[in-house]
């Protein structure tokens, strides 16, 4: 047995005799849990900065890149959003133990559905640090224990996080194990973290394309994931000008590296002619490389022309296609046809429109008149997200605590046989 593969089957072993003590752990011991924790990294700032320093001085010398060492560093503001967040948190309803659709049976009987943990959940993430913190703070909340692996560019950052997680877990007389990062950079680690059912109930993967595919491709524990953020804003026939202008630069240049970043623009033939000038010197503003069809350089000839392969790249980056479309039905083949199933929306006045919208597009999240950005689990509501689902089973769209759930059958009788 190789030492790495000892390593984790070790913490598969810790995290599985956490998960039963986590699974019944109160809403009070878990909320203090976040709450002390929450106290530890206030106090421990100093610590936080100086090990993310050192992070970041490997990762200049190794050459990432500025996008990279962005999403890399902790900065004050990142540290109190690490608070804030264990917070929320603490503050919302814990889901465990919730009871649904309890009704009485024509045999006396009454059948309900109750809300219970996974049981361990492992997480493997890169570069962004803060994500130890929201990882666990979720897990914990929804009664899960959690094996968490960053990428090796955090390594000394996720440690002084994972030192303040022990921390609050023990003040609250909760078991250390239930919150546990993999302290070594070999990537056998993840080997056999995805091959370990025996240990761990689902694996949530955060980071690049290439790494989610490895992980779909080789896992013999259920995944929740997303490839790709391509994500769409359509401009509907008689769509409010001002609003269409808004929402189509606030979803392309919000923020680039994201998921829920617009990356194809899709405007209806009969507002292309007044919207895309427009739109077109907003970007120009912001330093937007435009990639256009046809009918879109027809009245923007200045732009690069758009390949097949555009409409199917995930670019992260200040670059965006746009399509010239007949209408809305078109708009809605072209998403399902070409999309990642992860957010799109459209811009319209026409009710009737938005909701045939609503129904057709084939997404995690479906908008009308809103920002793609909007697509997370802080705005839904959910307090933090462990991250987004594109799969259809379990759970789909921004994943929070309910997420990190299920559901069993119970049923509750008084002497009742089967007859």
């Amino acid at each position: 047995m190789s030492d790495i593969k000892g390593l984790m089957q070790q913490l598969g072993e810790n995290a599985r005799v956490a998960s039963r003590q986590m699974a019944v752990a109160s809403t009070q011991a878990k909320n203090q849990a976040l709450l002390y924790t929450a106290e530890a990294i206030e106090a421990s700032r100093q610590q936080l900065l100086s090990a993310n320093a050192e992070d970041l001085a490997a990762g200049k010398a190794k050459g990432l890149s500025a996008p990279l060492l962005d999403r890399l560093e902790l900065t004050i503001a990142r540290i109190d959003n690490m608070i804030e967040g264990l917070q929320q948190v603490a503050a919302l309803v814990d889901p465990v133990g919730e009871i649904n659709d309890l009704r009485y049976m024509p045999s006396g009987i009454q059948v309900g559905r109750m809300r219970v943990p996974l049981g361990v959940i492992g997480i493997i993430y890169e570069s962004r640090p803060n994500v130890t913190a929201e990882a666990a703070s979720l897990c914990l909340k929804s009664g899960n224990a959690t094996i968490l692996r960053g990428g090796s560019e955090a390594i000394h950052s996720n440690q002084a996080i994972a030192a303040c997680i022990r921390e609050g877990l023990n003040k609250a007389g909760l078991l250390a194990a239930a919150v546990q990062v993999v302290e070594t950079t070999d990537r056998e680690a993840v080997g056999h973290m995805i091959t370990m059912p025996e240990y761990i109930d689902v694996i949530v993967p955060r980071g690049g394309k290439s790494l989610i595919e490895r992980i779909s491709q080789d896992a013999r524990v259920p995944v929740i994931k997303h490839l790709d953020g391509i994500c769409h804003v359509y401009i509907d026939d008689g769509a409010d000008m001002s609003k269409a202008v808004n929402i189509a630069l606030n979803a392309k240049t919000h923020r680039y590296g994201v998921c829920n970043a617009m990356e194809t623009l899709l405007v209806a033939e009969s507002m292309a002619e007044e919207f895309l000038p427009q739109i077109m010197q907003v970007y120009d503003e912001k330093d937007v490389e435009l990639r256009g069809c046809e009918k879109t350089l027809d009245i923007l000839p200045g732009i690069e022309t758009a390949t097949s392969e555009d409409w199917e790249t995930e670019y992260l980056a200040p670059i965006l296609a746009i399509k010239v479309v007949s209408g809305l039905s078109e708009a809605i083949e072209h998403i399902n046809a070409h999309g990642s199933q992860h957010t799109d929306t459209i811009v319209t006045e026409d009710y009737a429109r938005g909701m045939r919208f609503l129904r057709e597009v084939d997404s995690s999240s479906v908008m009308i008149n809103a920002s793609t950005r909007f697509a997370d689990g802080f705005e839904y509501g959910l307090g933090a997200e462990i991250g987004i689902s594109t799969d259809k089973i379990h759970a789909r769209g921004p994943v929070g605590l309910e997420g990190l759930t299920s559901q069993k059958y119970i049923v509750l009788g008084d002497g009742h046989i089967r007859k």
